[in-house]
């Protein structure tokens, strides 16, 4: 654990121009480019040909999650611009709970020009689904670089996600260094989002169409869904020398009973669509350990935390795991597990569940390439390299890797 703990992140940097990270994806989305890392040789073809690399009877996790319109914008008497970032929900902290509030919803907030907003209350009046309101945000506790914001509005027939839906903006990501723009409301989304709650999307999955996802099932693929929403901690950079004094953000997973009896039906194995599903997948390995251990934890109790998998080298077999968390969601009768992970993969890290990866290329020195360096045994930089010279796109709307170490 000492020397995953002493990785200088330095070691993970590569140039980047800017023209190549792409500022808007391609008109047809499956088009992009593949690259095709297989046992240390590396090919390059287009997204449609995805099918042709996995085998029959192969289980596919994608992350369903769909990215909220975050940004709400408030202007002051003064005429400042305040920019609320919502990022988690406080009360009730149950996203489809809060969504769902008619009158008063309090979320964990970042803002921006905050020097501008001293003191008081800032409204905006609306009109939402012809019904005129005005909502407040009074600004509350701060908790690190981030605010609590209770919201309250004067129409009990709109709720907070009509609210969202019509003042917000979707939230693209920084590095773009554009405006948002009418377009990204359908790109910025994956074709099979449903669950909403993410600040960013899981951009693996924007290269799926229709067309790819028929095929996949064509060709005996086993399709499966979880849920895991994104934060804005995803691009929180690493600023300190070893990744030691960095802390990973609080992340909030949903997982189906029935994606458990299919990961046990395929021997614990899975191809993980993006590093939100990894994520999931991997936590559920030491989500099972926990529950070996403790097996009447609460649900918040299941929470696994950022180093968790270097200080513990549990016997457990994956199976034996998902068997644990099966046997609690029966014993309980859950239908889904809610819980949140703070996980860390990184050079040292044992994958337990994930055997292939989709994924796009990601930025220098970030806690994702840390991750993709783990999964391909240290071996990033021959792929990174290839793609810069190969004319490959970066970054959220940039092409993609399939990775099989």
């Amino acid at each position: 654990m000492e020397d995953t703990k002493h990785i200088k992140i330095s070691d993970y940097n590569y140039p980047l121009p800017d023209d190549r990270i792409a500022k808007f994806p391609l008109p047809v989305r499956d088009q992009s480019k593949l690259l095709v890392y297989r046992h240390g040789q590396i090919s390059e073809t287009h997204f449609t040909s995805l099918p042709d690399y996995l085998e029959a009877g192969t289980l596919m996790i994608f992350n369903n999650t769909k990215v909220i319109q975050a940004r709400l914008h408030f202007r002051k008497e003064t005429g400042a611009l305040i920019e609320i970032f919502c990022l988690e929900p406080i009360e009730p902290n149950d996203y489809a709970l809060n969504f769902q509030q008619t009158q008063h919803a309090a979320w964990l907030c970042m803002i921006g020009n905050l020097k501008k907003w001293k003191e008081g209350p800032l409204h905006k009046e609306m009109t939402v689904k012809g019904k005129t309101l005005t909502l407040t945000a009074t600004r509350g506790a701060c908790h690190g670089t981030s605010h609590w914001i209770d919201f309250t509005w004067d129409n009990p027939e709109v709720t907070f996600a009509d609210i969202l839906e019509f003042f917000g903006e979707l939230p693209i990501p920084p590095y773009l260094n554009r405006e948002t723009q009418e377009s990204d409301k359908e790109t910025y989304q994956t074709v099979y989002s449903k669950i909403k709650g993410s600040v960013a999307a899981p951009t693996a999955g924007l290269h799926f169409t229709e067309r790819v996802l028929n095929a996949l099932k064509e060709k005996g693929i086993d399709l499966e869904e979880v849920t895991l929403h994104v934060g804005a901690g995803t691009f929180k950079p690493v600023k300190s020398e070893e990744i030691e004094g960095h802390e990973m953000h609080t992340e909030y997973i949903s997982v189906n009973r029935s994606t458990i009896e299919k990961l046990l039906a395929h021997g614990g194995e899975a191809v993980a669509v993006g590093t939100t599903s990894v994520r999931t997948l991997e936590s559920l390995y030491y989500i099972g350990v926990t529950l070996s251990q403790h097996p009447d934890a609460s649900q918040e109790e299941l929470h696994v935390q950022q180093w968790q998998p270097y200080e513990t080298h549990p016997a457990l077999s994956t199976l034996e795991a998902l068997q644990h968390i099966l046997d609690y969601m029966d014993h309980h009768g859950l239908e889904a597990l809610h819980t949140s992970t703070q996980i860390i993969i990184a050079p040292g890290y044992e994958y337990h569940i994930v055997k292939k990866m989709v994924t796009n290329f990601h930025q220098p020195q970030s806690t994702l390439l840390l991750l993709v360096s783990a999964f391909v045994k240290g071996n990033w930089r021959p792929i990174y390299d290839y793609a810069l010279a190969h004319d490959f796109r970066f970054l959220s709307y940039g092409d993609s890797s399939l990775l099989i170490p």
